[in-house]
């Protein structure tokens, strides 16, 4: 089964997109297998990050932004503003596609983890996302 779906953005942060995949992976009928779920832009990523406590997730990205900072002088490709190339870094540092076991009907996903769509563009976004369960 293969579905397709867009999820909006609010400019720069993790979107926790769990319910969202699990409910394809349910609708897919598939008892064993796998998800595998890919997201089809350059400048935003997926990862698999604790769900729990939000200060996780803020760290996460505090760090991120410190190791990528908009504006180094060292960037040419700034057509689209400054935040821009650290987009495509920050992506190209985590994943553009997950796979994730289907155990029992359901992501074998452990207790504190979670889907995250990682928007890395300052703006908001539409992010074309696509899953795959075998």
């Amino acid at each position: 089964m293969i579905a397709e779906w867009t999820e909006d953005t609010r400019g720069e942060g993790l979107y926790e997109i769990t319910t969202t995949v699990a409910d394809h992976v349910a609708d897919a009928g598939v008892s064993e297998g796998l998800c595998t779920l890919f997201i089809a832009h350059t400048s935003a990523s997926l990862v698999i990050q604790e769900n729990a406590d939000p200060s996780a997730r803020r760290d996460l990205e505090n760090w991120m932004k410190r190791l990528v900072p908009p504006n180094d002088p060292h960037f040419t490709h700034t057509a689209e503003g400054p935040d821009d190339m650290p987009s495509h870094i920050k992506s190209a540092l985590t994943q553009t596609s997950l796979s994730i076991p289907v155990v029992g009907g359901r992501l074998a996903l452990g207790t504190w983890q979670g889907i995250f769509l990682w928007e890395h563009r300052t703006s908001p976004k539409r992010r074309r996302l696509v899953l795959h369960v075998s």
